[in-house]
């Protein structure tokens, strides 16, 4: 059974391609999830917090970009956007532990982004929960 890790980890790959423009994926996330093996519990988790995601995308990108040091959010790499649209989803609509969404953040952007992420993705979800 997949864990809610493995649940945003699927979902930030659907973010990813909804970023690039693949906007019609959102019509196959069901099948996608279920190619990933992620069902039940965890699948309803991540539909919820994908649809979330895209239905709030204005506000969360304004959330992010209003806690940039500098540059805009077209200078984010589309994995780390992925990774903090996520997370800002989670930590402004959700009732999770903000902790456990800043590590699980961090955790995946060792994994799946570049070398710089982690220390950056810390410091601006650190930002949005003490805003």
């Amino acid at each position: 059974m997949a864990t809610r890790t493995q649940a945003r980890e699927s979902v930030i790959g659907l973010l990813y391609a909804y970023d690039l423009g693949n906007e019609g994926i959102v019509k196959f996330v069901d099948e996608i999830l279920e190619d990933k093996k992620i069902r039940n519990k965890q699948k309803d988790f991540a539909l919820k917090v994908f649809n979330g995601t895209v239905e709030n995308l204005k506000t969360i990108d304004n959330e992010i970009v209003s806690h940039l040091n500098q540059g805009t959010l077209s200078d984010i790499g589309s994995v780390e956007k992925s990774i903090l649209r996520l997370a800002v989803y989670e930590i402004l609509f959700e009732d999770l532990q903000k902790a456990i969404v800043i590590n699980e953040a961090i955790e995946l952007s060792k994994r799946l982004a570049s070398d710089g992420a982690p220390k950056f993705v810390n410091g601006l979800l650190d930002k949005v929960v003490k805003a």
